[in-house]
């Protein structure tokens, strides 16, 4: 099982009311201290989920490279993209260069804007559970292995794709509307499994998480 249960329990011990109602739910910069102390110390996992999409044109075709049959970015996303590579080095969390991103648009701007495109690759990895057609079990077994591989002391993987395939590997603590856009699971890699550690949603948005598109 990938939710460590006396993980959660120690994060909630930690860092006050971190789990609600059997999940997650998302720290901020004021409540994550603990949080923040052990990414400084590298070695983790962090999964963001796109930037904010809200008001934006629902997905229409499914296909990559069909920028306008997309779900995009907002203005505020693209802004709150940007603004989550400057809190990340403010913050003195390390980063791994080149950061993956899923090629679905929302992902691969996101990671671009926070950190630059020349730092970004983009994979097929981290792909959208709807634009992963037949290949929905290899995107799946692909997260699960950018969330268990080891990572060196000193710095950590970042990955920014999406929602679902999230839920579906790490489980139902961060499912509902534990996991908002712009938010970064930070999981600790066991090598064959991970752990989930909490919720960070360094660059919070007023009235932003969840997505309304026409």
């Amino acid at each position: 099982m990938a939710v460590d249960r006396r993980a959660l329990l120690g994060l909630a011990l930690l860092a006050g009311p971190a789990v609600a109602q059997g999940r997650l739910v998302p720290q901020g910069v004021a409540e994550a201290g603990p949080l923040l102390d052990r990414l400084r110390q590298g070695g983790l996992v962090l999964f963001f989920r796109h930037a904010d999409t809200r008001g934006q044109p629902c997905d229409r075709s499914f296909r990559l490279g069909d920028r306008p049959g997309q779900r995009n970015l907002s203005p505020q996303g693209r802004a709150q993209s940007a603004a989550i590579g400057r809190r990340l080095e403010e913050l003195g969390i390390p980063v791994t260069r080149p950061v993956l991103a899923g090629p679905v648009f929302r992902a691969q701007d996101t990671a671009e804007l926070a950190f630059g495109a020349e730092q970004v690759v983009v994979t097929d990895s981290l792909l959208a559970d709807d634009y992963a057609g037949g290949r929905l079990a290899w995107v799946l077994a692909e997260h699960r292995r950018l969330f268990s591989e080891p990572v060196p002391a000193g710095t950590n993987r970042v990955l920014v794709g999406h929602r679902t395939p999230a839920i579906m590997v790490a489980g139902d603590s961060v499912g509902g509307r534990a996991f908002p856009e712009g938010a970064a699971l930070l999981l600790a890699p066991g090598g064959a499994d991970f752990r989930v550690l909490g919720i960070l949603d360094i660059v919070p948005l007023p009235g932003g998480g969840f997505h309304d598109c026409g």
